[in-house]
């Protein structure tokens, strides 16, 4: 008996600490650049195991000093409802799910605050345990943080290349230029590649990306023009009505 007692006052203590460490660490990146991911760290361990060199590359770049078409591109892309929703796009979840029971393609209906906790947070993989996680983090940011600091965690964590994470790293590393430097039609190369920065390279487009990149040139004039902090979409940035 005294065992038990003892087993589930370290459960307690245990999901006290699960839950206190989370939201502390939520809300520190609400404030502080995000040094590294897991992904960077696994990806860092495989280059050095198959001796493609050391660390990835990565350094952190304020949204404000990013291409004002780079958000737009991969909203565009990604999740076009960002600005509008709470996390979680109810709508692309259950076509998603409608599309992976007919088809052996999969896709996905995840949302750009879904892949950032993700991304920050988790582990790759497609355990119901990280998809969990993967809920309960995106309700934390969504509730912690401002749209504008979730995109500029996301635009500085993603992988967008091999070995690249980030904006500046890939604007640097593949285009030769800074984040902000980067054109309309480059910042839509880079969203492209998104869905698997590894096989679609935007350094060197194969036919596909190209094709992707032309759509979601197309796609951005339906997207309004990025806020800055504290500030609403202008409707009037965007065509058609879905920001109407």
């Amino acid at each position: 008996m005294r065992f038990f007692k003892w087993v589930f006052k370290m459960l307690k203590r245990l999901v006290v600490f699960f839950f206190v460490s989370t939201i502390l660490a939520v809300v520190a990146y609400r404030f502080v650049p995000v040094p590294t991911t897991p992904l960077m760290v696994i990806r860092s361990v495989e280059r050095i195991q198959n001796k493609e060199g050391g660390w990835v590359h990565h350094s952190w770049k304020p949204l404000d000093q990013m291409s004002k078409h780079l958000p737009v591109a991969v909203m565009a892309g990604e999740d076009a409802k960002f600005l509008l929703h709470n996390g979680f796009d109810t709508e692309a979840i259950k076509k998603a799910a409608e599309h992976n029971k007919k088809s052996k393609r999969m896709i996905g209906g995840s949302t750009i605050t879904q892949q950032t906790a993700k991304n920050v947070f988790l582990w790759p993989g497609r355990s119901w345990l990280r998809k969990g996680l993967e809920a309960y983090f995106t309700v934390l940011i969504e509730f912690f943080w401002s749209k504008h600091r979730i995109m500029e965690v996301y635009l500085n964590s993603i992988e967008m290349g091999d070995g690249v994470f980030g904006a500046e790293a890939v604007a640097q590393y593949h285009f030769n230029k800074s984040a902000d430097a980067l054109t309309r039609s480059e910042c839509a190369l880079i969203a492209g590649s998104l869905p698997n920065p590894i096989r679609y390279d935007s350094k060197r487009p194969g036919r596909y990306l190209l094709k992707r990149q032309q759509r979601i040139e197309k796609e951005m004039r339906f997207i309004p023009t990025f806020p800055k902090e504290g500030e609403d979409f202008d409707p009037q940035t965007a065509d058609g009505v879905l920001y109407q």
